[in-house]
């Protein structure tokens, strides 16, 4: 990274492909830094752009954008998104938001592939994610996720979610960020962790507890329960 921007990053600094997932997937090597190696904080996100002739083209080829013909395809973006992680907050207030656990899986059938996901994967992170955090499934409150209105994830969360939201609920809200800005590819694993947080922090949020539902195109599959706790 040095070498390519000309600036001098600490000594543990990486950078990833993998999209969305692949960043939020870093979230518990952040953790180790912060708690075996010192480290004081950590900025973790992405940077990424479907606004391009490489982009918009293999996009159009396969049918997959928004318009006139496909009401179900993605609306391509553009973003860099970082979130500030770090084992001790400074800021003096009386609650912040923390990341009790992560969950991941590769799904074979990703939206490049000639099959439609069966939601296995998203299943499987969620559910190892929810083990993780030692907390019920019922206490979830509300779902940020990275989904882009495309029919293959609509299919995906179908299929999954109804498998693992088990508690009757009269209705589990969820947050799509793309509604407003696109699909802006890897920035959008920070931007749902810095949209859980800021409506814990914020209480503009259903309830204490949310769930990061994050997907690369590739097919890795990230999730990530985050609760707001009080100050001690």
């Amino acid at each position: 990274m040095t070498a390519a921007t000309g600036e001098k990053f600490h000594a543990t600094s990486r950078a990833v492909d993998g999209g969305a997932a692949a960043s939020v997937g870093l979230l518990e090597r952040a953790a180790e830094l912060m708690e075996q190696n010192g480290v004081q904080q950590v900025l973790l996100g992405g940077v990424d752009s479907l606004v391009n002739d490489s982009d918009l083209g293999r996009l159009g080829q396969a049918g997959r954008l928004k318009g006139a013909d496909n009401a179900q395809g993605l609306v391509p973006g553009e973003a860099a998104a970082f979130v500030r992680l770090t084992p001790e907050p400074e800021e003096p207030a009386r609650f912040h938001a923390a990341i009790q656990s992560v969950g991941l899986a590769q799904e074979k059938d990703n939206v490049l592939s000639d099959r439609y996901s069966q939601g296995r994967a998203l299943l499987s992170a969620l559910r190892d994610a929810v083990n993780g955090s030692g907390l019920p499934e019922g206490d979830i409150n509300f779902v940020v996720s990275n989904s882009n209105g495309e029919r293959y994830s609509g299919w995906e969360q179908l299929i999954a979610r109804p498998r693992f939201y088990r508690t009757r609920r009269q209705v589990l809200p969820i947050a799509y960020p793309a509604m407003t800005i696109g699909d802006i590819g890897t920035a959008g694993g920070a931007l749902a962790l810095m949209l859980a947080a800021d409506s814990l922090l914020k209480d503009y949020a259903p309830g204490p507890t949310a769930v990061c539902e994050v997907a690369s195109e590739t097919g890795l599959r990230a999730a990530v329960v985050m609760g707001r706790v009080t100050r001690r």
